[in-house]
């Protein structure tokens, strides 16, 4: 397991927290029953239910390690630690798309909070690397799969 720091938001950090939470009380127990109750049915050598809880409870042991592991080695950005000045983790900037004349707002969050559905995107992403230590008006190119997008900074928000 690497020790690479996490950057995280505080609602980042709480959000592992609670999933770390639930996961060591409602789903070890529930893991726990399970198997339980597959040892009950007997010969574990053909037991799909027993065999089906322990992978389960593998996965969800590892995902408790590394989640552990995430916020022990986590960096948490702080409002203070947002300028409106320039883009950095944390800000909030409205970006115009200059190909489509369409005006687009994201949320820059290191890669452990990344949710492109809600337009979370990640510091390590390449429309995230390209806005970081931007100003407001200034123009950026974005190389991404399909070519190049050309985006103009109108805001930056915390």
């Amino acid at each position: 397991m690497t020790n690479r720091e996490t950057i995280l938001t505080p609602e980042g950090v709480l959000k592992l927290e609670q999933e770390l939470t639930y996961l060591k009380t409602v789903r070890r127990r529930e893991i726990a029953s399970r198997i339980k109750q597959a040892i009950a049915f007997g010969d574990l050598n053909e037991n799909s239910e027993y065999d089906e809880a322990k992978n389960e409870q593998a996965f969800v042991e590892g995902r408790i390690i590394f989640l552990e592991n995430m916020l022990r080695n986590a960096r948490i950005i702080d409002d203070e630690d947002i300028t409106t000045d320039v883009v950095s983790i944390g800000s909030t900037v409205k970006v115009l798309d200059m190909e489509f004349d369409e005006v687009i707002e994201y949320t820059i969050v290191g890669s452990a909070e990344a949710d492109p559905f809600k337009n979370k995107i990640s510091n390590e992403s390449p429309v995230g690397r390209s806005l970081i230590g931007k100003t407001k008006g200034a123009k950026v190119e974005v190389a991404i799969p399909d070519g190049v997008i050309k985006l103009k900074i109108l805001e930056i928000n915390k």
